[in-house]
């Protein structure tokens, strides 16, 4: 197994003074290994966390009101998308367990130019995912404290999440699983009160599932074009699901904590987003201005004449982004450290402190998170805007990187040893995924709503290819 591992510059390949990721307890200071501190509840909960923040409660709203009732759709394809790519990515990590996950599988399956461009892509976005969180924890905390302004909010809330990204990993693994654990009681709450509700099980509440779902215009009031346009919200809001492959790397056992994790983790997700996006369905309208006024879990409690509704909610949403903003900042400073290791980011982010955390990483990634932030804040809205559509179409990147680099090293994988995780029908599902996220590619670019951000975030990626093979070229 250690032979497939060599061009991609892991174990026998790897640098001077890299050591193989999540094997020991902790680090001397100034080292470059990451600790082992993780356990399997907190990688399953880590990934839970990573992919569950504010596009749940409140962006599922806007899918809907985009597509209608058949925005189910989206998620219901989203989720068969995710948890197919899933098990690709699953059967490459239980392989060759890493931090840089699915940049380092690209690097020794297509080349380094392509590990390069997918791992600074993966790491901008999760850079640009802490202004948005906490841009949304600041707007619910100013309601409580309306005397401290948003901005100042924003900044102290992405400040504590740096501390605790810097403390050791096995007491950040511990916050976010507390974390998660929350969202998910929340979201399972969320399903259950509305399931008995459709079942008229709550005397207060009067529903009628099946107009609401077709009295408005129809199950697809507006054909089949916004559903497309809606599975980028969708696989916007699936991505981090994949976390769990780069947490993994900190267990004391990676290969078996990412066989255990990587189907459970997605089917987990699937059933929360489903399963709410289905109870909203037949609660509210789609086209009722409450969902993206308010906001879809709130509208939804609202209509059950829930009590607090608006605090339940927002509490619910603090936890979430909170979580989700923690999870964003731990991802980027590994795919960072990565990066460095594999000599594609400046080396000195690979340094670790002694509890085998790789500080410098959380810090620059950090620094970056400020910066953005202040862009938020400080400089017109176009530019934030222009910013943040670099990164729009990343999921459906992310995914076709992983589709292609499964499909490329799967006989040198077989050859090493016995999988522990297979793909399925391989080679032809893994070619049909290939196949159906050029496909969404292509109805994206013709869709107006969303040409702008695939060609953004393709332009973006076209240029740190070229430098990527520039670098190539050169090594």
């Amino acid at each position: 197994m250690r032979q497939i591992d060599r061009q991609a510059g892991l174990i026998d390949g790897a640098p001077a003074g890299y050591a193989e990721p999540g094997r020991s307890a902790g680090a001397s200071s100034g080292s470059h290994r990451l600790s082992d501190g993780l356990k399997q509840r907190h990688v399953v909960m880590l990934s839970i966390g990573g992919s569950i923040g504010a596009g749940l409660f409140v962006g599922s709203g806007h899918a809907i009101a985009e597509a209608g009732p058949a925005a189910v759709l989206a998620y219901v394809f989203g989720s068969l998308l995710v948890v197919t790519v899933m098990r690709m990515l699953g059967e490459m990590a239980c392989a060759m367990p890493d931090s840089g996950s699915f940049s380092t599988y690209a690097d020794k399956a297509i080349g380094s130019w392509a590990g390069f461009t997918i791992g600074w892509m993966y790491w901008w976005f999760w850079v640009l995912v802490v202004p948005l969180e906490a841009t949304a924890a600041a707007h619910i905390l100013n309601g409580w404290v309306p005397d401290v302004p948003v901005w100042q909010i924003s900044v102290l809330v992405t400040a504590a999440l740096t501390v605790a990204n810097l403390a050791s990993v096995k007491n950040y693994g511990e916050l976010e699983f507390w974390f998660a654990i929350i969202k998910v009681a929340g979201i399972l709450l969320f399903i259950g009160c509305g399931i008995a509700a459709i079942a008229g099980l709550m005397p207060s509440v009067h529903l009628t599932p099946w107009h609401t779902l077709t009295g408005h215009g129809g199950f697809m009031p507006r054909g089949m074009a916004p559903i497309v346009g809606a599975l980028l919200t969708t696989m916007f809001t699936f991505l981090g699901t994949e976390v769990v492959t780069i947490a993994a790397a900190e267990s004391e056992n990676p290969a078996r904590e990412i066989g255990r994790a990587i189907t459970s983790v997605v089917w987990r997700i699937s059933l929360f987003y489903i399963g709410s996006v289905l109870v909203i369905i037949c609660t509210v309208p789609w086209n009722d201005a409450d969902l993206t006024g308010l906001g879809a879990y709130q509208a939804v409690l609202r209509s059950f004449h829930i009590p607090y509704a608006r605090l339940i909610t927002d509490g619910l949403i603090l936890v979430a982004v909170g979580s989700c903003l923690n999870s964003a900042l731990y991802t980027a400073s590994r795919m960072m450290y990565s990066l460095g290791r594999r000599e594609q980011a400046p080396r000195f982010v690979t340094r670790t402190t002694a509890s085998g955390v790789p500080a410098r990483a959380v810090m620059a990634s950090s620094l970056v998170a400020f910066v953005a932030c202040g862009a938020n804040y400080l400089a017109p809205k176009y530019v934030f805007d222009a910013l943040l559509s670099t990164t729009g179409a990343i999921a459906l990147l992310v995914y076709l990187v992983i589709a292609v680099s499964q499909l490329r090293l799967r006989q040198q994988l077989v050859s090493a040893g016995p999988l522990k995780v297979r793909m399925w029908l391989h080679p032809f599902l893994g070619v049909l995924v290939v196949a159906l996220i050029c496909g969404a590619f292509v109805v994206m670019v013709l869709s107006e709503d969303h040409r702008g951000e695939v060609i953004a975030t393709l332009g973006c990626c076209v240029a740190l290819a070229a430098v990527g093979y520039l670098r190539q070229r050169r090594a």
